[in-house]
């Protein structure tokens, strides 16, 4: 078979392949087997998650695998794969390990970026598959510039337990339930042994999903890349497309800046707001666009919410998982509907070499299919998105909520207040939170790694109390987490944030209507408790903790640490 000559693609590999100076470089890569002539030949990088600990990952090995065979069957490039880490947030959620969460999007951005660099790959191809593999892979290759494709990794099954359809954000509320004596050990055990149904991220319209899509309606990735299942046989036919896909875009020199742009990003957050996504979208996508140059901020989120209906019908707040979506024609039949209605920029670059428009030109209309998943934009669950930005004298640099309107849109009460994620948790088993207060969880910011409450919010579900109570923090919330929840508070209590001078009984107003977050007490009392407040000291002095903390930068910036 002829292969193309694509030596005029290999504008960084030459730079080690081709100069005679560059002896150690050559015998390396003829010792790793290749040929004189894949010498000329393009490298691409295959960076894969993979982590054997974790269901999200433990199958993107395969995967990469799969795209190997696709680059080479192509022919005229190198695959060259290689790893990036990977933690799971629902393994360590509710640990001193969740604080690790958030910054390993930046260790993976980092280690894709040093590995590509430093060997110099002509592209990348990514395979995330888990909440930060999915911003970190992207921020890899906008930093990168060079051709790239993202090929998500795919959610996994829904478990069943005695006929009810069960996922991770069931079990996050068990320890609500028998703490409130409502549950009994063998249901608790035999929930948790079937949530997880198989290989992939989580099934709901976690964050995940959310960025899945996101990534997919920017242009990153294959129509559908967000909705086939890990296991399914579309994902593998995905990864069968690798090699064509990276192989047009080294061609044709199409790279993440010129596919990622203002009107790609704000597809990005219509859907997000469409589809009931994530809060932590928020802060990815504001790291995306930092990293691409584009001017973005909170409030333009609340300009999209307020434009865009709530249409999908999608857990937590909903009925429905991102495999039910792929059975129905997947997340192209979201964007093709967006679109005919007005509400996405179908000019838009995409990895296929074609715009978003010509991507959907042959997709089925919402109207022509029975379902429902994803409801009409005519007749949405609600009008406007539930995606709230608040600001007030207790969120001066603003806070993010996502609010479904079935929680009402106002709330005030008294506030109990707990330092650590882990008090409240002892608190809620001794019954100490009462229906009307308002929880606050401080100290849970950026530079403490910003964990994720969703122990806190299930055990608020699971008690019965998520109906009549509120919860604020500078944390962040997981996208199983659903109720009257407020995250992202900037400034966080380690800067010095109102947040951190609430005592228990401070009255707080929560007006979503209004985009008030307040706390109603005097000036002249809170400069007497500043005058007195005390930082509370960091966990670590030392390591990438204490290393995050130093850099990272606020919430309403996106957590960035390059700003």
């Amino acid at each position: 078979m002829d292969i193309e000559d694509l030596s005029a693609c290999a504008l960084h590999s030459s730079k080690i392949t081709q100069p005679k100076q560059q002896a150690t470089s050559q015998s390396f890569l003829y010792g790793i087997g290749l040929s004189g002539e894949d010498m000329r030949r393009p490298f691409v990088g295959i960076s894969s998650c993979w982590i054997e600990g974790n269901p999200c990952n433990n199958h993107l090995n395969t995967l990469a695998d799969a795209v190997k065979e696709s680059v080479e069957r192509v022919g005229g490039m190198n695959g060259m794969r290689f790893n990036t880490i990977s933690i799971s947030d629902a393994i360590s959620m509710g640990t001193s390990g969740m604080r690790y969460s958030l910054l390993s999007r930046e260790v993976i951005a980092d280690s894709i970026e040093t590995v590509t660099e430093c060997l110099h790959y002509d592209a990348n191809i990514s395979l995330p598959s888990c909440d930060k593999n999915m911003p970190g892979v992207l921020i890899a290759q906008l930093r990168l510039n060079r051709p790239a494709l993202v090929i998500y990794g795919g959610t996994h099954l829904v478990g069943t337990y005695k006929g009810e359809r069960v996922d991770i954000g069931r079990a996050s509320e068990l320890y609500g339930e028998v703490s409130a004596g409502c549950l009994s050990e063998e249901d608790r055990l035999g929930i948790i042994r079937v949530c997880t149904a198989s290989s992939g991220s989580c099934p709901g319209m976690f964050t995940a999903n959310t960025m899945g899509v996101s990534i997919e309606a920017m242009g990153m990735s294959l129509p559908n890349s967000s909705s086939s299942p890990a296991v399914s046989r579309e994902k593998l036919q995905e990864c069968g497309l690798a090699g064509k896909t990276i192989k047009n875009l080294l061609v044709n020199n199409i790279c993440p800046k010129d596919i990622i742009t203002r009107k790609s990003l704000e597809n990005a957050i219509t859907c997000v707001c469409a589809v009931g996504g994530s809060t932590n979208a928020v802060l990815h996508l504001l790291a995306v666009a930092h990293t691409a140059g584009i001017p973005l901020q909170i409030d333009d989120f609340q300009d999209i919410s307020d434009r865009t209906p709530y249409i999908g019908n999608f857990k937590p707040s909903g009925q429905f998982f991102m495999q039910d979506l792929h059975e129905i024609g997947g997340t192209s039949l979201l964007l093709k509907h967006l679109l005919d209605n007005g509400y996405l920029h179908g000019d838009c670059m995409t990895v296929t070499g074609n715009t978003l428009a010509h991507n959907l030109q042959s997709v089925k209309s919402l109207e022509s299919i029975r379902q429902q998943i994803i409801f009409d934009v005519k007749s949405p669950k609600k009008a406007t998105a539930n995606l709230k930005i608040l600001r007030g004298s207790l969120a001066p640099d603003g806070a993010v909520a996502k609010i479904s309107g079935k929680e009402g849109d106002y709330f005030q009460g008294p506030a109990i207040v707990f330092d650590y994620e882990q008090d409240m948790l002892d608190s809620i088993a001794k019954g100490d939170i009462k229906k009307g207060m308002v929880v606050v969880i401080r100290y849970e910011g950026p530079k403490n790694g910003m964990p994720e409450m969703l122990y806190p919010t299930g055990a608020l579900v699971g008690a019965n109390l998520s109906q009549h109570c509120a919860l604020i923090t500078d944390g962040r919330f997981s996208g199983a987490s659903h109720g009257f929840i407020i995250g992202h508070v900037t400034p966080e209590a380690y800067s010095g944030g109102p947040i951190a001078l609430v005592e228990n009984g401070d009255v707080i107003t929560i007006d979503v209507a209004n985009r008030k977050l307040e706390l109603n007490v005097s000036e002249d009392i809170l400069q007497r408790r500043r005058a007195a407040w005390k930082c509370l000291p960091f966990k670590t002095n030392q390591g990438v903790l204490r290393k995050f903390a130093k850099v990272v930068q606020s919430a309403s910036l996106g957590c960035v640490t390059d700003y």
